[in-house]
């Protein structure tokens, strides 16, 4: 489970009733919604919250580092609370369903030196694409 609210709560982070709901939303594992998906459950636990401070939240959020934005071939940009454990993606080339995983070794020491150009190499995302076991079965 995502410790967002530990985390937002940790940073002494302003917690009103929008922003608490917004981050009650994203919290979990495997959590990959997209603003539009945040906003309707979102209103689904207060009514009156506004599609606008479901984005300025979103984007309040990346900013703080507290949430990944993931973005998968043309689909629409997702929001994923687990900004502090390192993972890849395993995405469904149906459906776009994303899936955290967590595979073994170390893909920044894997890419020979011969292969940096030069670049002081900081950081690596790897996403993993296939069909998912539901799509795969329709």
């Amino acid at each position: 489970m995502s410790d967002l609210l530990e985390r937002l709560r940790g940073r002494g982070w302003r917690m009103t009733a929008q922003r608490r709901v917004v981050a009650e939303v994203l919290d979990g594992d495997h959590v990959h919604l997209t603003a539009d998906e945040v906003h309707i459950r979102a209103v689904a636990k207060l009514p009156e919250i506004s599609r606008a401070t479901v984005y300025n939240t979103l984007g309040e959020l990346v900013s703080l580092g507290e949430v990944l934005e993931v973005a998968t071939d043309k689909r629409a940009k997702r929001y994923d609370p687990n900004a502090h454990r390192p993972h890849h993606h395993l995405v469904c080339a149906r459906c776009g369903t994303i899936r955290d995983v967590h595979p073994g070794g170390n893909p920044l020491a894997d890419l020979p030196d011969s292969e940096r150009f030069g670049f002081t190499v900081s950081d690596v995302e790897v996403t993993y694409r296939g069909v998912c076991p539901t799509c795969a079965a329709a």
